[in-house]
């Protein structure tokens, strides 16, 4: 009787079909990550804008002074009057302002302005990255900042 031969390893065909299934699954994923890591700076975004107008509502409570947020949708910027910080947006970002006529400063800028009493001008911040998008409410009656996608 012949010896009995095992056989360890793997063949050269067996090596290729792994390595193009692994090709495979990175090609198909990469896009997938690449836009969870742009939606969440979208998110992250539209939280910055969120929690400035909430700032704003607060220093115009607790000073009783008008406060204002103010936004330059191509610049992709926006700053609190009285506050000599400016916040950047990410560049990917699209941003629209809607507001009252009256805190409009040009076609690219304007503001949401609130209250000593917590109340405010209103209007909406809206975020936006390819299909995804956030809008940023300020009820103009009381104030209140919500984020809605």
């Amino acid at each position: 009787m012949p010896p009995a031969y095992t056989q360890r390893g793997f063949t050269l065909i067996e090596m290729l079909v792994v390595m193009t299934i692994m090709v495979l699954a990175y090609a198909m994923t990469a896009p997938m990550i690449s836009a969870g890591v742009s939606g969440a700076e979208l998110k992250a975004a539209a939280r910055q804008v969120a929690a400035g107008l909430r700032k704003a509502r607060s220093e115009a409570v607790a000073h009783k002074n008008e406060v204002a947020l103010t936004v330059d949708v191509e610049q992709r910027r926006f700053d609190l009057s009285g506050d000599t910080r400016v916040y950047r947006l990410p560049e990917k970002i699209e941003v629209s302002l809607f507001t009252a006529q009256s805190e409009l400063k040009d076609a690219k800028t304007g503001a949401i302005r609130f209250y000593p009493d917590g109340s405010s001008t209103g209007g909406r911040v809206t975020l936006s990255l390819g299909e995804r998008k956030y809008l940023v409410d300020v009820d103009w009656m009381t104030g209140r900042v919500k984020i809605l996608d």
